[in-house]
């Protein structure tokens, strides 16, 4: 029974496999190898730009031509590569050492967690729907400051939370811990009059601090945080109003002075607000009665701006129903009076549009540490990381010690304030007396020698912070690294797709090598060849043929061109004499410049009034002559402040080219001459096939 059910389930294996095999069929086969359709398909969709998994549609003459085009570059690719590697150019130190560099920009994206930078990445997107006008009272803590210290800052701050949640003056309260020292004392501090203590305006996502952020877009409009900790300090945060987000923005205003008597400025914003409505331009209005200097050749314009640029009145008036090309009515803030104009508001990009966008700024935002920590977090398990700091031996009576395993309290010991002004050294064989082992990681051992020599290397200018936090911060740096580090080391066992794309990069970089070395560089230095290629194919160029080209000259006039800057230094007609006099005395173009310079009139301030230059124009590319000109004469042709002469010497007529005027072309033609024989000689070498019907059926 025991032996039918074996049978039946390698069967069913077999059954399966077959299925799979028949489903992504053998494509083509190189020097023995076999490589399936599934492989070519990922390579050919990714260079027409196509998804994978978009649905496959209908079959065209074009998409057919563009299947079989890369067949052929496939193969042709195949067989380079096959013959590439039994060069050794996979060898090569330059390539090795050049992967190397593309292999750590690469990595990046890999040492962080997807699934949580794609959270990031969402909700950042769904926050940049709105904007957040908010408030805070900043209670002033270092990061790095001793637990005694943030602690007091806490205490402040629950303080001041309580304050404010009782009903006491939000504004009163933040410019008192604005003003206030750190001996506690607030002294007053002389502000404008328009100034709001702890106003922060409008903002979106990556405008504040991620933490802050964070606290902000999950309060309701009128609520109070608790205090939220961020490496400025603790923040008690109030929403003042909430709206959606609308981008650049552009705005034209009227601005009148007046503080906090509304009847300063009133008459004159109301005259404006007068004419507006009696029909005139609102550019006209803003230069007659606005107070805003800097905006007055514009018209009230301001620049394009992010709304969250713009002072909170203004986007508090444009937000909502406003719209484009319409105006406020008359209104007061502490600035003085206004009138806005919305001349345009942007809505948000679709989040396909933003990602790059996002991405980039992630990495200058302290929520970027997310998914390098959940991935730091997964690695460790992955890796079997083992931290002996934290583990407790049991005795025989199976009871956990009182101590950890390790410890880090002999480098403690010998830590000082120096480490703080980059200069502290230790005796490493004294250290070395208390060697243990802190941590392991994948099978290998991090002693605290090893950790104390991360320490010394890695000392910075910075304020001095009680040495116990110190040690245990660096710890946390060095662990994450070492974590980091051997990930790194293993991406390539662990993660298909990055093997897959260093693999890819890896046999492009050999095949420009390959190309170089084989067809480029050849074709640049085999003069004999280039010339016997020039020979064979010359004959074969037709001049009515348009893809020849550019191997013949068309009609070509010798000419030189005398050009008079002014025509005040010299009269066009009696120019075009001494030119005419000096061409059939057969001049030289320095003697004919000679000679016209000492014609122009003494009067002129005019430098370098004439030059003269030969030049060969070709009928059809960038010819200054005109259609009636192609033939021996003088011709004069007037410029936007004075003209120039044209003395045509002599027509050639159009013929092939020479090797050398056409050098390039025909280098370029020869390279794919080379290629084409070598892809010939290759496919024969390496017993190149291709299924093609396999290729037949097909369809993308």
């Amino acid at each position: 029974m025991r032996k039918i059910l074996t049978t039946i389930a390698l069967v069913a294996l077999s059954a399966t496999a077959f299925c799979q095999k028949a489903n992504d069929p053998v494509m083509f086969e190189v020097n023995g190898q076999e490589i399936r359709r599934s492989e070519f398909m990922k390579e050919f969709l990714a260079s027409i730009g196509k998804d994978p998994s978009s649905p496959k549609t209908a079959c065209t003459y074009e998409k057919r031509k563009a299947l079989e085009e890369y067949v052929e570059l496939f193969a042709n690719f195949r067989a380079k590569l096959a013959d590439a590697k039994a060069r050794g150019y996979d060898t090569m130190p330059s390539l090795t050492n050049e992967l190397k560099q593309y292999r750590n920009e690469l990595a990046a994206p890999y040492l962080l967690d997807s699934t949580t930078l794609q959270e990031l990445l969402q909700e950042a997107y769904e926050r940049n729907h709105y904007i957040i006008h908010a408030n805070h009272i900043l209670v002033r803590c270092n990061e790095n400051a001793s637990p005694a210290d943030t602690l007091k800052a806490y205490q402040r701050a629950m303080s001041l939370y309580n304050s404010v949640t009782k009903g006491e003056d939000f504004t009163k309260l933040a410019r008192e811990e604005e003003q206030r020292t750190e001996d506690g004392v607030v002294h007053d501090m002389e502000t404008s009059s328009t100034y709001v203590p702890g106003e922060l305006g409008y903002f979106s996502v990556f405008d504040m601090i991620y933490p802050f952020e964070t606290a902000a877009y999950n309060l309701k409009v009128g609520e109070i945080s608790k205090p939220v900790r961020t490496r400025y300090g603790y923040h008690i945060i109030k929403i003042i109003d909430r709206k959606s987000y609308y981008g650049n923005t552009k705005v034209q205003h009227i601005w009148v002075r007046g503080g906090a008597d509304l009847t300063t400025g009133q008459k004159k914003i109301d005259e404006a607000y007068r004419r507006l409505e009696s029909g005139e331009s609102f550019d006209a209005v803003a230069q007659s009665l606005s107070d805003d200097r800097t905006t007055y050749d514009e018209g009230g314009r301001l620049p394009m701006l992010p709304v969250t640029k713009l002072p909170p009145e203004y986007v508090e008036k444009t937000a909502g129903g406003m719209a484009e090309g319409t105006y406020t009515k008359p209104f007061h803030t502490r600035f003085g009076w206004h009138i806005v104009k919305l001349l345009h508001k942007d809505t948000i990009p679709l989040y396909e549009d933003m990602v790059s966008i996002y991405k980039q700024r992630l990495t200058r935002d302290q929520r970027n540490s997310k998914p390098k920590d959940r991935f730091i977090s997964d690695a460790k398990k992955r890796y079997n990381f083992k931290d002996f700091t934290q583990e407790y031996a049991k005795g025989k009576n199976g009871k956990k010690s009182s101590k950890p395993m390790a410890s880090l309290e002999p480098l403690m010991r010998i830590l000082n304030d120096s480490v703080f002004m980059r200069q502290w050294d230790y005796d490493e064989q004294k250290l070395a007396t208390n060697e243990q082992t802190l941590f392991s990681l994948n099978g290998n051992d991090y002693k605290l020698t090893e950790f104390a020599k991360y320490v010394k290397q890695r000392q910075t200018s910075e304020l001095k912070r009680d040495h116990t936090q110190y040690i245990n911060s660096r710890y946390k740096d060095y662990t994450n690294e070492m974590v980091l580090k051997c990930a790194n080391e293993n991406l390539e066992r662990d993660n298909s797709d990055f093997a897959a794309l260093i693999n890819e990069y890896r046999n492009g970089l050999m095949i420009f090598a390959y190309n170089e070395e084989m067809i480029w560089k050849k074709a640049m230095d085999d003069t004999a060849g280039l010339k016997t290629f020039y020979y064979a194919q010359r004959a074969k160029k037709d001049i009515n043929n348009p893809d020849d080209s550019n191997y013949f000259w068309n009609t070509r006039a010798r000419t030189t061109i005398v050009t008079v800057s002014d025509s005040s230094c010299i009269a066009p007609a009696k120019a075009l004499k001494l030119v005419e006099k000096a061409y059939k005395k057969r001049m030289s173009q320095s003697a004919m410049k000679e000679m016209l310079t000492k014609a122009v009139n003494k009067k002129s301030t005019v430098s370098n009034p004439v030059s003269v230059l030969l030049e060969t124009f070709e009928e059809g590319r960038h010819s200054e002559l005109l259609r009636n000109e192609w033939k021996p004469g003088t011709y004069a042709h007037s410029a936007e402040h004075g003209y120039k002469i044209y003395v045509v010497e002599q027509i050639t007529n159009p013929g092939l080219k020479t090797l050398q005027e056409a050098r390039g072309y025909y280098i370029t033609d020869y390279q794919n001459e080379l290629e084409k024989e070598l892809n010939d000689r290759l496919r024969r070498k390496y017993n190149v096939k291709i299924h093609q019907d396999v290729v037949d059926e097909t369809t993308y």
